[in-house]
C-alpha cells in the first residue's frame, strides 16, 4: 500500500532548472500545441481570404512584435525606431533578390541579417544611455532610417518604391493567401520557437538580469554593453524578417509605410500583449490587428442611421487604439498573457481557486 501512495502523482512537480524553462510544461500544453499547428495547417482549407489575410498581418507583425518584446520587455531597453528596422527588412529582401537573383527563400533571413547589422550600429550608443536619452536615440534612428529609405534610390528606388518578387519554392510561386499563409506560419513558427528558446540559454538570462536589477547582474559578472547592444541585434533580426515577410507578401514596398506611428503600434503590441511574454507578443500583435476590423464592422452596424459615424471611422479607429493601450496601461499592466495564466490557473484549481 505504502509503495502504492509513493507511486501516486498529485500535480505538476519540477525538481530540475531544465523542468522549469520546459517549453511545454504539462502534457496537455503539448497536446494543445500540436493540436493548434495542425488547426492552423488546415486552416486555408476553410477560412475565408478576408480572415487570411488578417492571419497573415498578425503573423509578420507578431514576428516583429516579438523582437521589440526581447529588447524592451526582456532587457528592458526602450526603442522608438522599431517600425523603420521592420521597413529596412522590407527593402533589404526586395533589393537582394532584384541585383543578385537570389531566391526570396535566402532573402529573408539575409534581409534579417542586414538589418541586425544595422541594429547593433544603432545599439553601440544604446550600451552606455538609457531612460530619456536611450528614447531620444532610438527616435532619431527612426527618422535617420526614413530619410535613407527616401533619399537612396539604388536600395529602395526613392519615391516610387520597390518591387518584391513573390515567395517561390523550386519555381511554385506562393502568390496567393492561401499559399502565403504556409509561408508565414513557417516562419512564426520558427522565430517563436527561437525566441522561446533564446530565453531558455545564459544570453537570455542574462538579458532578464540586465532587466530586473543592471547594478546586481554588473557585479556578477556580466557585461551590460555587450547584452543591451546584443538585444538590438537580436531584435532588429527579427523585425528584418517581418519586414521581409511583409514585402514579398504585398509585392510592392514604399517608404510611407514605416512612420513613427508604426513604431507606436508595435509598442502598443508588446504593452497589449505583455511585456516580457513571447505569447504575449503574438496575443498582442492578434489584439492591434483585428481591433480596428470590429471597430468598423460595429460603426457600420449601428452608422447606417447616423452617416457622419461612418465618415469619421479612420479617426475612430485611431482612437480606438490609443484608447485601448490607456485602458491595459491602468487596468491590466501585465498584459492578455497574464490575464490567460491567471484564467488557467483558476480553472486549473477550480473550485478551491481562491
Amino acid at each position: 500500500m505504502a509503495s502504492a501512495h509513493s507511486r501516486m502523482r498529485c500535480g505538476e512537480f519540477r525538481t530540475t532548472y531544465q523542468q522549469d524553462m520546459t517549453i511545454f510544461p504539462t502534457p496537455l500544453s503539448r497536446r494543445t500545441a500540436v493540436g493548434a499547428i495542425i488547426f492552423l495547417l488546415l486552416a486555408p482549407s476553410f477560412l475565408s481570404p478576408y480572415l487570411l489575410n488578417l492571419g497573415i498581418q498578425i503573423g509578420y507583425y507578431g514576428i516583429a512584435a516579438l523582437g521589440l518584446n526581447i529588447v524592451v520587455g526582456f532587457t528592458g531597453q526602450i526603442s522608438l525606431g522599431h517600425a523603420a528596422f521592420f521597413g529596412f527588412g522590407a527593402f533589404a529582401s526586395a533589393w537582394i533578390n532584384n541585383t543578385t537573383g537570389i531566391p526570396v527563400f535566402f532573402c529573408i533571413p539575409l534581409a534579417g541579417a542586414m538589418t541586425m547589422a544595422v541594429g547593433l550600429i544603432v545599439g553601440i550608443p544604446a550600451g552606455r544611455i538609457k531612460g530619456l536619452y536611450l528614447a531620444i536615440a532610438t527616435l532619431a534612428s527612426q527618422f535617420i532610417l526614413e530619410d535613407f529609405f527616401s533619399r537612396a534610390d539604388w536600395f529602395t528606388g526613392g519615391a516610387y518604391g520597390a518591387m518584391a518578387n513573390p515567395f517561390s519554392v523550386f519555381g511554385f510561386e506562393f502568390n496567393n493567401d492561401q499559399r502565403y499563409w504556409y509561408v508565414v506560419l513557417f516562419y512564426v513558427v520558427a522565430m517563436f520557437l527561437l525566441g522561446t528558446n533564446l530565453l531558455r540559454t545564459r544570453d537570455g538570462r542574462a538579458f532578464v538580469a540586465v532587466r530586473d536589477h543592471y547594478l546586481s547582474a554588473e557585479i556578477m559578472g556580466i557585461n551590460l554593453n555587450k547584452y543591451r547592444i546584443l538585444s538590438f541585434g537580436i531584435s532588429s533580426f527579427y523585425a528584418g524578417v517581418g519586414g521581409a515577410l511583409f514585402a514579398h507578401y504585398l509585392g510592392f514596398v514604399s517608404a510611407e509605410g514605416f512612420t513613427i506611428l508604426l513604431s507606436i503600434q508595435f509598442l502598443g503590441m508588446i504593452i497589449i500583449g505583455g511585456m516580457g511574454s513571447v505569447m504575449g507578443s503574438l496575443m498582442g500583435t492578434a489584439f492591434m490587428v483585428l481591433l480596428p476590423e470590429v471597430m468598423e464592422a460595429g460603426v457600420h452596424l449601428v452608422g447606417s442611421n447616423t452617416p457622419g459615424l461612418t465618415q469619421a471611422l479612420a479617426y475612430i479607429k485611431e482612437m480606438s487604439i490609443g484608447l485601448a493601450i490607456i485602458l491595459f496601461l491602468i487596468f491590466e499592466p501585465d498584459g492578455l498573457a497574464h490575464r490567460w495564466k491567471m484564467i488557467k490557473a483558476y480553472w486549473k484549481l477550480y473550485p478551491f481557486s481562491y
